[in-house]
This record gives structure tokens, sequence and C-alpha cells, in this order.
């Protein structure tokens, strides 16, 4: 039975390379993108709270840090080979630290969930989320009818990016608090 506590919100980053789309398919099959870090926290549904937040460095199998990359998510080849941890370890810890595979969990937009589906597909790991996912990039364009990253959608709750953008840990946090902010508000206007 899933738990209505608290909400699973990832942020993934992943290998990149200048002027190449990272949607699957428009890559040389070698240099399909991989995880590099999964920001991870959680959202309380009660209090809205953001807490656990983490930063969990992957290293990737098939592919390298590219130096766009790295002026893209500060993320370096060096960081990944002292410190990464195979995706496997990543997903084992995601189910045990966070009970993602029994918790609703949330991305903006669906790059984290077809990353991790395809990554996890690839690798013959065990996907390590259950089957409910919100996509909240999808909440803040249908409730102000227009396409909005994230740092767009928190200028439009007239909130502040924390940290930095395009780093996992930061960008998890921001899209937590974004959608606890919302959260408040629609609380308070059904009350």
């Amino acid at each position: 039975m899933r738990k209505m506590d608290k909400i699973v919100v990832v942020d993934c980053e992943g290998t990149c390379w200048e002027g190449l789309q990272r949607i699957a398919g428009q890559l040389p099959r070698s240099e399909e993108s991989e995880i590099i870090e999964v920001g991870v926290c959680l959202l309380d549904l009660k209090t809205l709270q953001v807490s656990d937040v983490a930063g969990i460095f992957v290293k990737p199998v098939r592919t390298t840090v590219s130096k766009f990359c790295t002026e893209l998510t500060t993320i370096t080849q060096e960081q990944l080979d002292l410190v990464g941890v195979p995706l496997v370890d990543a997903c084992t810890r995601l189910k045990k630290e966070y009970d993602s595979k029994n918790r609703m969990w949330a991305s903006y937009g669906n790059y984290d969930k077809n990353i991790f589906e395809r990554n996890c597909k690839e690798l013959g790991i065990g996907y390590p989320f259950g089957n409910a996912h919100l996509n909240i990039k999808g909440v803040f364009e249908t409730l102000f009818g227009e396409t909005l990253g994230m740092t767009r959608a928190l200028d439009r709750m007239k909130m502040k990016l924390e940290g930095t953008h395009h780093r996992g840990c930061d960008d998890a946090r921001n899209t937590a608090l974004l959608y606890g902010k919302f959260l408040e508000k629609a609380r308070h206007n059904f009350k």
C-alpha cells in the first residue's frame, strides 16, 4: 500500500554534450545520457517541510563527463571517479532511505523518469520507484498556461532559486519548495 505521508522529489543530472539534444534517439547509442547525480529530498505532505536533501553521485559506465557538462552542472569526471557509486547502489539507497518504492515520487518534468527507466533497463537494474509519478512541471504549465522551466516557475511563484541550478540536490530541493508553496496556496484557497 502506498504511503501518503511524504513525496520523494528527485532531480537527475546526466552526461551531456554541447550542441547535442539529451533526447534519446538523437545521440549515437554510445553517447546517450547516463545519470551522474541523483538529487533527492522528501516533502512532508502535512507540514510541507523539505527534509533529507541529498545528492548521490553516480559513476557512469558508458560515457564520461564532458567539459560542457561540467560547466553546466559543476560535476567533474574526477569527482565521479572518486566518490561516484554504481547506479544500483544509488537505487538501493533510494529504496532504503527514502522508501521510494512505497511513496509517490515527483520531478520537474519527465526527463528524470525517462532517464531512470532507460538507465535501469540498460543496466538490468530494478527500477527504484513505484508507479505513482507526479510531473510537477505539468502542474505549473497547467496552472499558468505556458511552458515553464523550473526557474521561471519559481519566479511566477515569487520564489528565489536556492543553490546552484543544474545540481541535482539543489534542483530537487527547489522543486520540493516550489510544489510545497503550490500546495500551501491551494489548501488555503479550499479552506
